[in-house]
């Protein structure tokens, strides 16, 4: 009868795990021993929008739209509540969809967003009852439209969480290949 040989590993990564495998078992023992460094979630949302480009050379000075999507990061700790629903998790995901559909989605969904310099648009729109219009201070460009959503959910996030979490980035996508990012440092 051959003797059983197994290997013990064991060692700390930079997040503050704990890790030890011991063979033959192949059990993988995970210990957070040590507080966790901030660890960025993002949930992406859909809508859609129309808008121009007024000053454009190409077909964006036309009236068009877009099927927009969004993605909200946001960095925070994980939360270590042993026995309550957000233990392990730095934001429960339905959260960040709930405040963002408030706050921007619901708001963008359907409209048409137009530049307050669009003048001859912006007129037009308003002859138009019950119309869906978003009036927005610069040209609704996918850059300025990232823009203008990091400025409006940033004060969100950090009021709903009195500031443990922060809106690190938003990723605007205009079609699937072309989108906008901010972030904050």
């Amino acid at each position: 009868m051959s003797e059983t040989s197994f290997v013990a590993f064991e060692c700390a990564n930079p997040q503050g795990y704990w890790y030890s495998l011991n063979e033959p078992e192949s059990i993988l023992i995970v210990d957070k021993t040590m507080k966790s460094s901030p660890i960025s979630i993002t949930r992406r949302l859909e809508f859609d929008s129309g808008h121009r480009i007024p000053n454009h050379d190409g077909q964006c000075r036309h009236l068009h739209g877009h099927r927009y999507a969004i993605e909200v990061t946001l960095t925070g700790d994980v939360a270590n509540h042993p026995g309550k629903a957000d233990d392990g998790m730095v934001l429960d995901f339905g959260d960040i969809k709930r405040l963002t559909n408030q706050y921007l989605v619901d708001l963008w969904d359907h409209a048409f967003l137009v530049a307050q310099e669009d003048q001859s648009l912006v007129n037009f729109l308003a002859t138009m009852p019950n119309h869906k219009t978003v009036i927005m201070e610069h040209v609704p460009t996918v850059e300025n439209l990232a823009a203008a959503a990091f400025a409006i959910l940033q004060p969100v996030f950090e009021k709903a969480f009195s500031g443990s979490l922060r809106l690190t980035n938003i990723r605007l996508f205009e079609t699937p290949n072309c989108w906008a990012d901010v972030s904050h440092p």
